[in-house]
């Protein structure tokens, strides 16, 4: 066993300020076996390569001969090979071998190609490797194990493996829903009003037509006057394009066109869905990543600049300080350079020492040391140079703040630390001993209290109080746990560096980076030598430190934020139930359980309160067996929260003696989180005004059965009870993250625009709280809209808003038929309307299109209409049994490939097309997904036994497990070391954590704890 070297520590900084859990979710169950377990910074959000791109590369090269711009691309100087983010150095002969060395650590740190700011490195770029490598290979990135897994894909179109985090059978995989994202992005240019609003898509897109040669996943170079014109917008010493491609492990040319779509305002669901061809099949989270990453650097280089005004509005802005600030690639470099020049802050060592002219010296003892006399600069009488100790020390501090801003020397001294066991360490802070100290000193006198309180949060870290492990093997949630610990003054944290790091930097940097150029005295040496050990001591380390902290916390934030992502979608996208009356019942001791009996299609019946668990159960019987056989209800949903075990228990009994014949009775309990909360909030009291709060519960409990994203929709994601840490994370992040799944999930669904709520409408892609208010006044107005034409007439609805949304809006026929007072409004009224308002006549159609009750797209409907007349079928047809036969024995003789160029198209788009046309009428992607349980008997914890196996639904994931229900009041956790490959499907081995809520699980009991309420479970199947 190799013995662990000596390690100098340095203080962590304080990260930030966490909420504090009630409870630390059985993340302090975990075994130190953990620590053993390789970390892996996230890899739930992995980049769909473009390995289709290779095939047609000879045809590429065609298509550069004709554009004469193209050749120019390699222009850019930098051309890297490696994940990693270098900065840009001036080429020094002894940088070579660093940088050779840097090349082997790159894999250390840089598993994933998760788009991380913080602490990037930098390497050196051989300009001569850069021809021609943006036309014929894509730019490709060696390093990104995600190039290399998705191989599989054939040349045919089908589309690529995408990871997902729910599993939709292969013939609807045209509509991938993975991932998240709103489209706003940074450095957006102005939206140029168009004087007359052009509604047709009759003509060939214009997005496509500038990427027209990647329309097949074919790298497309982006034209030098629109790269020049992205780093004008930035005002930065790199390349855009270039960064965000080696941050995002994704092609330069997809990036280029992300960019593109991202600044004409497209929608992430809009990009993921229409312009497969143009982002290479990525799926939604991939896409999120790289916007991302694209505002952090737009963000990045606007406090740039600011940065800059300031510091030469103070006067003490030199062209090299500029130059370095230009050349930060995160947000942390750009601390580490501004911070000694922010105001407040006490005048640096270096500074102090340049103020009394010695700078000069500095540079003299580096470049021509054999000319320097420190004699020379003595001053008797001035503070600081009034004998030659006190000049050699300035000299000192002026030399320690150059090596501590060298870019080169700072990517050195990473590159030993990528090669060195560096390690975080956590203990027991010494107030948070003085706490528990006094705690046990007051034990005899009766003040229950704020001190047990704080002694239960402390007991809680208790995993953490002498923890120990390596950077680069430390888990997300164990971060997490450091950083609220931190917080709360309950933990210290410091990251340990060893001492051979500072050896060989030393050694480095006088015998390289900062050796003299010519003949130096021994004297002048030690002040060199003084001067690389308090820069490293004094400067290097503490940035070091920040760096990792920072590191860590940006990796686990993203891996908890992914988290939730995948629980929010799995939780959206539950099968509905239909057709069948349903009672919601909140639960209570005190206040009764409240009852809501819904119809079939969410309608309130009948609102009431019974007392269950007091005196008096078997009139409540009585009561609740006259309104099942009333209402014809045979499902009955239960709230999780207080009293629901006696509930359940209560229910389970009367089905079990046949109380409610002769109905079929069952039930099934749900998760009520945020019930309470929406409850009163204002979309409730407008929806049910006359309603009791508490009876509002009980009507939402029902609803998350029937239509769960309808229903869930209302209520702030935060607080549907998903995930963990979530105080711990940025809120910003956080919200943004899951607004962008909601609506993914709305949009890939589909609305019906004549039935659907306005809560449920503002989510749709290209939609927003007014617009969704404008379609309802419209609608309630007008009467039921006949066809997606019509919503042009609404106020606010822009040619882009159009584009954007309505793809996602469902025309059905039976909504658009129902009788209305209110005729539909005659075309030239509302066009000369409108006209006076600046918008064009428009001619309107007033007949249903059937197009319109699918996702094909209308800028797509020529194409689909060429493609039914080729195949012998009409619009009428769709869904049909006749039509499915006809597509299916054309695409049979005749390949996609070959029917899009017949019909003048994309083969992704053609896919879209001949899935919708062969899907049946009225077709929910959710039927492929699970649906809740309900059953009719009851077990409890005392009754299970260890090796017992049962089958149960995944109620949540963390960054630690799964909890899975298994019936007995309380979840079981599978750990995150008992969910392996071969316990998997194949379609799930792709993910992260491979399970989500919602999916049927077959478990084995590993071991039961009464007294804490927990249960271990061990992972058999994944049940399909």
């Amino acid at each position: 066993m190799m013995r662990r070297p000596r390690a100098s520590t340095a203080k962590a900084v304080k990260l930030q300020d966490g909420d504090m859990d009630t409870d630390l979710s059985f993340s302090q169950t975990m075994s130190s076996d953990e620590d053993s377990e390789e970390w892996r910074p996230p890899e739930s959000k992995p980049k769909v390569p473009s390995k289709t791109a290779k095939a047609p590369a000879a045809k590429e090269k065609k298509v550069a001969v004709k554009r004469t711009a193209k050749p120019k691309e390699p222009k850019a100087p930098k051309q890297p090979k490696v994940p990693k983010v270098p900065k840009d150095p001036k080429p020094r002969a002894p940088r070579k071998p660093a940088a050779e060395r840097k090349t082997q650590a790159a894999k250390v740190l840089k598993g994933t190609c998760a788009p991380e700011l913080a602490g990037t490195k930098r390497k050196k770029i051989d300009e001569k490797k850069n021809d021609e490598a943006g036309e014929d290979k894509g730019d490709k990135l060696t390093d990104c194990p995600e190039r290399e897994r998705t191989e599989e894909s054939g040349p045919s179109i089908r589309m690529k493996e995408e990871r997902v985090s729910f599993i939709v059978s292969e013939s609807h995989q045209a509509d991938t829903w993975a991932g998240e994202g709103s489209s706003l992005a940074g450095l957006r240019t102005k939206k140029e009003e168009v004087e007359e609003e052009d509604f047709t898509f009759d003509e060939p897109c214009q997005k496509k037509q500038k990427t027209s040669g990647a329309c097949l996943g074919q790298p497309t170079a982006l034209p030098s006057s629109e790269a020049q014109s992205l780093r004008n917008d930035l005002n930065m010493n790199w390349d855009l394009i270039e960064l965000l491609s080696i941050l995002t492990c994704v092609e330069r040319w997809v990036c280029v066109n992300i960019i593109a779509l991202l600044r004409e305002e497209n929608t992430v669901p809009f990009m993921v869905r229409y312009r497969k061809d143009m982002i290479n099949h990525m799926d939604a989270d991939a896409v999120r990543d790289v916007q991302l990453v694209y505002e952090e650097l737009c963000s990045l280089a606007k406090k740039t600049q600011s940065v800059i005004q300031t510091l030469k509005k103070d006067g003490v802005l030199t062209t090299e300080l500029e130059q370095n600030l230009r050349s930060c690639r995160s947000a942390d470099e750009l601390d580490h350079v501004y911070s000694p020049y922010k105001k407040g802050s006490k005048l640096t060592k270096a500074r102090r020492a340049k103020a009394l002219g010695l700078e000069v010296a500095a540079t003299t003892l580096i470049n021509s040391p054999h000319t320097l006399d420190l004699r020379a600069w003595v001053k008797p009488g001035t503070e600081g140079l009034s004998s030659v100790e006190e000049v050699a020390t300035g000299v000192e501090h002026i030399l320690a703040d150059m090596i501590a801003k060298d870019p080169e020397t700072l990517t050195y001294v990473k590159t030993l630390c990528e090669n060195s066991f560096v390690t975080i360490q956590s203990s027991v802070s010494k107030s948070a001993l003085k706490e528990r100290e006094q705690e046990k000193s007051v034990q005899g006198h009766k003040k229950p209290g704020a001190p047990q309180n704080k002694n239960k949060d402390i007991d809680k870290f208790h995993l953490y109080f002498d923890f120990t492990c390596n950077i680069q093997r430390i888990q997300p949630h164990q971060t997490l746990a450091i950083n609220r610990g931190e917080s709360l003054k309950i933990l210290t944290v410091k990251v340990n560096i060893p001492d051979r790091v500072k050896n060989d930097f030393t050694r480095w940097c006088i015998n390289n980076r900062w050796r003299p150029k010519t003949f130096a005295r021994e004297e002048l040496h030690a002040i060199i030598r003084n001067a690389v050990e308090d820069s490293f001591k004094r400067l290097i380390l503490p940035f070091l430190t920040r760096s990792y902290r920072t590191k860590l916390t940006s990796a686990a934030e993203k891996e908890s934020i992914a988290m939730f992502v995948r629980n929010l979608r799995q939780r959206l996208l539950l099968c509905p139930v239909r057709g069948c009356v349903i009672m919601g019942v909140d639960p209570g001791f005190r206040h009764g359980c409240k009852l809501a009996v819904l119809s079939p299609t969410g309608q309130i019946l009948h609102t009431d309160v019974v007392h269950l668990h007091n005196s008096g159960q078997h009139k409540e019987a009585d009561k609740l067996r006259h309104l099942m056989i009333k209402y014809s209800c045979t499902r009955v949903v239960i709230g999780n929260g207080t009293a629901c075990r006696e509930t359940e228990s209560f229910f389970a009994d009367l089905i079990s003696r046949r109380y409610f014949n002769p109905l079929d009775v069952s039930y099934c309990i749900t998760n009520e989180a945020g019930a309470s909360i929406y409850s009163v909030s204002p979309e409730a009291v407008k929806e049910m005004p006359d309603l009791d709060p508490n009876l509002r519960s009980a009507v939402s409990i029902g609803r998350r059965v029937q239509d769960p994203l309808a229903e869930l929709v209302k209520i702030d994601p935060k607080h549907i009870g998903i995930g963990t840490y979530q105080h711990d994370v940025s809120a910003g992040a956080l919200k943004a993250a899951l607004d962008g799944v909601v609506q993914e999930c709305v949009s890939f669904v589909g609305v019906d625009i004549n039935i659907c709520s306005e809560t449920l409408m503002r989510h749709v892609a290209g939609l927003n709280a007014g617009r969704a208010r404008n379609i309802a006044e419209w609608r309630e107005q007008k009467g039921p809209f006949i066809n997606r034409e019509q919503l042009k007439l609404v106020k606010g609805m822009g040619p882009k808003t159009y584009q954007q949304c309505a793809g996602f809006i469902r025309i059905n026929p039976q909504t658009s038929a129902k009788s209305s007072p209110h005729p539909a409004p005659a075309v030239p009224e509302k066009a000369t309307a409108k006209k006076g308002k600046g918008k064009t006549c428009v001619n309107i159609p007033t007949s249903f299109n059937p197009l319109d009750q699918t996702c094909i797209h209308p800028e797509s409907y020529h194409v689909a209409e060429r493609f039914l007349s080729l195949v012998g079928g009409s619009a009428d047809q769709i869904g049909s049994g006749g039509l499915r036969q006809c597509v299916e024995s054309k695409v049979r003789t005749s390949s996609v490939e070959e029917l899009a160029k017949t019909v003048d198209t994309t083969p992704e788009t053609l896919k879209l097309i001949i899935d919708d046309l062969t899907r049946p009428p009225g077709f929910d992607i959710r039927q492929n997904f699970r649906q809740a349980d309900f059953k009719r008997g009851i077990v409890s914890m005392s009754d299970l036994r260890v090796g017992a196996v049962l089958t149960g639904r995944v109620d949540n994931t963390t960054l630690f497990g799964a909890f899975v229900d298994i019936g007995v009041g309380r979840a079981g956790l599978i750990h995150k070391s008992n969910i392996t490959l071969d316990k998997l499907p194949v379609s799930q081995r792709r993910r992260s954590l491979a399970l989500g809520p919602g999916e049927r699980v077959e478990v084995r009991v590993l071991n039961v704890d009464p007294q804490r309420g927990r249960i271990g479970l061990d992972l058999i199947r994944v049940l399909q």
